[in-house]
């Protein structure tokens, strides 16, 4: 129970069993929480990060080291480490790629700010150094990144593999067959308006099925709807087909206010039933008189339509889903119709094939060679879950890097070589600046530095000796491009190697990361109405990782 003294009198001003901490306690318990957090993630960075293995409530397993996958489904309750989940949740959405990185760099500037804490260097002093850095990293980023388009196709395949590098999925050539899927789907769907490209991720479905081998993923000219045909007496393959897609039930509706029909005889009866069924089969007509051959339906479809159908020979695939009907008009290029009197020939769509496929036991329909489709499919394989579900979420942040590269046409070398420049040129800047914001420029510069010190423990390296001879190469003009090679456990030329980054990709997690550690150092007063103050959730007490914080 809080209390506040005022001429000798308390005063309670909380309820009944709620906690608080106040002042440096509560600054101290968010950064060891935070950092917890960056912690756990900390060891999935680069090619030889290890993974996680979660296990929800209902026993169901995800062995994964994607960060934002790793952070949502930890299940965290103490509400610092949800805005280090929710970090990972905007560079996911953002930029598809480099969560690891986000969360970590997050949590050294907090680790770094507690420190500054510790030698009474107060919060809104840290918060501005580090709002500085940020504006000028920013700058220095810019200036070290090159240029690239979505004619490069050497430099999209780095940038692909780099992303691919950290995952569990298979050899170089596999995931070389991987990138080379994942930018023909870009380029199928890339809108170029003069020099600018724009990109909807949305119209790449990724679709998964258990079954065979990983090498049996594909790339689909168009989309794969996970439904059956309706009718077995219907065309079970199409050619040249022309599509229809309705949001209209072929059904006959029920009024939508409460009606009773009286029916006193047999033939009357027979009467209601006769024009039942040929008000459905005027439905069926006037597809048919539009002269679609296969029809996609977001609703349901009558035992009698479904007959009617397949007696006019037409393909019907129905209850298919808002978004999969989106894709649809995007690959075939139909228009949706409401309403079946408006539909005419100008409405269909164009596929040179439609063909219902069995897959592990189950009937899926291929809708494939479209005349350039606006919309495709990657149709994941795999021999088990974990890893069907692992290629998805690396296909995912495969085709976020490529997006973010293209649209943003700028990219920068990895393997922490960019990081370690920025850092330089930001301590160069903090001597300029001066007073107590040079402290937290130089404890931001630090931060930055997480990055190859991280990949060079995940690939056994000394992390200190390592950064003392980066920072030694890029003091000199043709080193600033060296990184770590976590292959051969040395430093080397990251542009020679072919291992870059998008630069989107980089701006974002320093933005985060920048505002998310400021947000957190603002609070010194927490009050938790529900009472115990939630634990941190990893490691020690208050969330503090064993050993404390140090590296």
């Amino acid at each position: 129970m809080a209390e506040n003294q005022l001429g000798g009198q308390q005063y309670l001003i909380l309820p009944e069993g709620a906690s608080r901490l106040i002042g440096k306690e509560a600054q101290r318990t968010n950064i060891a929480v935070g950092y917890a957090v960056a912690s756990i993630v900390r060891t999935t960075l680069g090619p030889k990060g290890m993974d996680k293995m979660l296990v929800s409530e209902l026993g169901d397993i995800t062995i994964t080291n994607d960060g934002a996958t790793i952070l949502e489904e930890m299940n965290v309750e103490h509400p610092i480490a949800k805005i280090m989940v929710e970090i990972a949740k905007t560079q996911d959405k953002e930029v598809g790629d480099g969560t690891t990185s986000a969360v970590i760099m997050a949590g050294d500037m907090l680790k770094n700010a507690g420190n500054l804490l510790d030698q009474g260097i107060p919060p809104a002093a840290i918060i501005k150094g580090y709002e500085l850095a940020r504006e000028k990293a920013i700058g220095f980023l810019n200036d070290v990144s090159n240029t690239v388009t979505i004619d490069d196709d050497k430099k999209l395949r780095d940038i692909a593999m780099i992303s691919m590098g950290s995952k569990n999925i298979g050899g170089e050539n596999l995931k070389a067959l991987f990138a080379k899927l994942a930018i023909e789907a870009l380029k199928q769907v890339a809108d170029k308006n003069g020099n600018k490209v724009s990109i909807d991720r949305d119209f790449i479905k990724l679709e998964k099925k258990e079954g065979g081998s990983m090498e049996d993923t594909t790339f689909i000219n168009g989309v794969l709807i996970d439904k059956e045909i309706a009718h077995p007496g219907m065309p079970k393959q199409v050619k040249n087909a022309s599509i229809a897609l309705l949001d209209v039930a072929l059904e006959i509706e029920k009024t939508e206010t409460d009606a009773r029909i009286e029916i006193t005889s047999p033939e009357q009866m027979q009467a209601f039933l006769a024009q039942e069924e040929k008000m459905l089969k005027d439905m069926v007509d006037k597809i048919s008189k539009s002269g679609a051959n296969v029809v996609f339906i977001q609703k349901g479809i009558d035992d009698v339509a479904q007959h009617y159908l397949a007696k006019a020979g037409i393909t019907a695939v129905r209850r298919v889903k808002k978004s999969d009907m989106e894709k649809l008009a995007k690959a075939t290029g139909a228009r949706l119709v409401t309403s079946l009197d408006d539909l005419s020939k100008q409405d269909l769509g164009y596929a040179g094939q439609v063909e219902e496929r069995k897959i592990s036991g189950e009937q899926m329909v291929f809708v494939e060679k479209c005349k350039d489709p606006k919309s495709v499919t990657i149709f994941i394989r795999g021999g088990a879950k974990q890893s069907v579900d692992e290629l998805e979420r690396a296909l995912n942040d495969v085709l976020g890097a490529l997006t973010s590269a293209v649209e943003e046409g700028k990219y920068v070398t990895g393997g922490g070589s960019v990081e370690v420049d920025v850092a330089l040129k930001l301590r160069d800047y903090a001597t300029d600046v001066g007073g107590r914001e040079q402290l937290a420029i130089q404890a931001f510069a630090d931060a930055l530095e997480v990055i190859p010190k991280a990949l060079a423990d995940s690939s056994g390296m000394d992390a200190i000796d390592t950064l003392v001879q980066l920072r030694s190469k890029h003091k000199a003009a043709s080193g600033k491009s060296f990184g770590i090679d976590v292959y051969r456990n040395a430093i080397a030329d990251m542009e020679k190697q072919g291992v870059i980054e998008p630069l989107k990709v980089k701006l974002q997690a320093i933005a985060s990361a920048t505002e998310a550690s400021a947000a957190i150092l603002r609070i010194d007063d927490m009050i938790s109405s529900k009472g115990k103050m939630p634990s941190g959730g990893a490691g020690g007490p208050g969330g503090m990782p064993p050993g404390g914080m140090e590296d």
